[in-house]
Formats: structure tokens, sequence, C-alpha cells
């Protein structure tokens, strides 16, 4: 997963879409996968469901 450094989410704190800082893998309970990360500008918690 080297793409990990381009991952982009929204931000609700900057009210726009930002680049993740941090990324890491998860998985939901219903087995979907997301990225937990965190706002490269604000420091907020990211999360985005998907690849």
């Amino acid at each position: 997963m080297s793409e990990q450094s381009t991952v982009t989410a929204y931000c609700v704190k900057c009210r726009e879409k930002r680049e993740m800082k941090d990324p890491e893998v998860v998985k939901l309970k219903n087995g979907r996968p997301a990225r937990k990360g965190k706002c490269g500008t604000c420091g907020t918690n990211m999360f985005r469901i998907g690849k």
C-alpha cells in the first residue's frame, strides 16, 4: 500500500478535502475497508470508507 501518503478525505473542521496524515487501514464490523488518520492542516481526526 504505497499510496498511503496520498489519501484525501473531507475534514469537518476545515470544511474541505484535505490530505490525510499517517493514514492506517482499518476494517469495519461488516468487513468493508476504511482509512483512519489526521488532517494534515489542523490535526482533526479523519475517516474515509473504501480502499
